[in-house]
């Protein structure tokens, strides 16, 4: 770890930390921010705070970090879909999702006292998938659905009309889409 990260000032850490998601253009888990720049990982957490407080546009995602920007995010067409499922079914619903060529944008729930919680997922591929449930299972963390007897939203994009309708289609053909 490099000497001058330890004599960095705290505003010249949130502008390198800035400066990393913004030339990465892909997530970066807050642990290794905090070991690169030789903090703890509750100090980057602060400090991604505070940039967000400032309105740059930082998301946290399950695979880390990420710096928004406008063109990579927007895909020609995106749906709202409503699914309801158990969590031991999530696999198998992502999966569908991208193997129809489907981008997975977010997760949301009602609360009944919070209103909507929203998790950024980002998941675009079967590697993404594996990823998230590998998370998931080795940090013991409860799934959103878990909230709502399985009730949930996706936000889901594609470059195509087509592969967002089969995706829906093949939801409803396994039973996890809900219908009006």
């Amino acid at each position: 770890m490099s000497q001058s990260f330890k004599k960095m000032k705290a505003s010249e850490r949130r502008e390198h930390i800035l400066s990393l998601l913004k030339q990465r253009g892909t997530p970066v888990t807050g642990s290794s921010l905090a070991e690169e720049m030789n903090v703890t990982r509750q100090v980057i957490v602060g400090d991604v705070s505070l940039l967000k407080a400032r309105n740059e546009p930082i998301v946290a995602t399950s695979q880390g970090y990420l710096f928004m920007t406008d063109a990579k995010d927007e895909l020609a067409y995106q749906r709202t879909i409503v699914c309801q499922h158990g969590s031991n079914e999530t696999e198998d619903e992502l999966n569908i999702l991208v193997d129809h060529g489907v981008y997975v944008q977010d997760v949301v729930v009602e609360h009944p006292i919070y209103g909507d919680l929203t998790a950024q997922l980002r998941i675009s591929n079967r590697r993404d998938v594996k990823k998230f449930i590998d998370q998931v299972q080795t940090t013991k963390a409860s799934f959103l659905l878990e909230l709502t007897d399985g009730i949930h939203t996706h936000t889901i994009a594609s470059d195509s009309e087509d592969a967002l309708e089969e995706a829906i289609e093949a939801l409803g053909d396994a039973g996890i889409l809900m219908k009006n």
